[in-house]
């Protein structure tokens, strides 16, 4: 299935979706089928209708938190990524994990959210302190962990050698969000890092727009 077909059948998912009762799971349900649609056009170059499905999906990840199992960091991460990748303004969603606890997160994917929002909201400092509590831990990927500290520093060597680990690691992974085989947190990065002129080229990649 091509890049459009995926997209096509992302938005069917999200177009039956509306139908039913919207509780938490059903909102986040959405969320991710947008999500879903979002990269798949973004992959097959349609830019304009990747950034409306993907504001989309962080509208339905926000939706979906009230309610929300406690620690449902993915969901502020989702919403700030999809943000990013739509290329709009993210600080709302960063604002969001902070406000809900992130920083102060006792769990790592707590703690990546707050380093993350941190990030987009340029509180580099603190970004990097927090980044730097995820590293040589065995319930986090070290490579990620990396990537954030060396973006929220500008080291561009630092952050080459890190991001081209995560790259690897979603090459050899076999599970992706809605089977959409998408590097999206070496995007994310990748963003974070040129607005400190830390961006670096990448190798060709099957999971990279080309």
């Amino acid at each position: 299935m091509g890049w459009a077909e995926q997209a096509e059948a992302a938005i069917e998912r999200y177009r039956g979706g509306e139908t039913r009762e919207l509780d938490q799971r059903q909102l986040t349900q959405l969320g991710n089928a947008a999500w879903a649609a979002g990269l798949s056009l973004l992959m097959a170059g349609r830019h304009d209708e990747a950034a409306d499905w993907l504001h989309t999906a962080a509208g339905r990840y926000r939706e979906s938190w009230p309610d929300a199992p406690p620690d449902s960091w993915g969901r502020p991460i989702a919403g700030m990524k999809a943000l990013l990748l739509a290329g709009d303004d993210a600080s709302d969603a960063a604002r969001w994990a902070l406000d809900a606890g992130a920083r102060d997160a006792e769990s790592p994917i707590g703690r990546y959210a707050g380093a993350l929002a941190l990030l987009v909201l340029g509180e580099d400092v603190g970004a990097r302190v927090l980044g730097s509590t995820l590293c040589d831990r065995e319930d986090f990927p070290q490579a990620v962990a990396d990537a954030i500290v060396t973006v929220a520093a500008a080291d561009r060597a630092g952050y080459a050698r890190a991001i081209g680990e995560v790259l690897e690691s979603f090459e050899t992974r076999a599970d992706f969000l809605e089977d959409v085989r998408v590097a999206d947190t070496v995007l994310v990065l990748q963003l974070l890092a040129a607005k400190r002129d830390a961006a670096v080229e990448l190798p060709r990649s099957e999971l990279l727009p080309s």
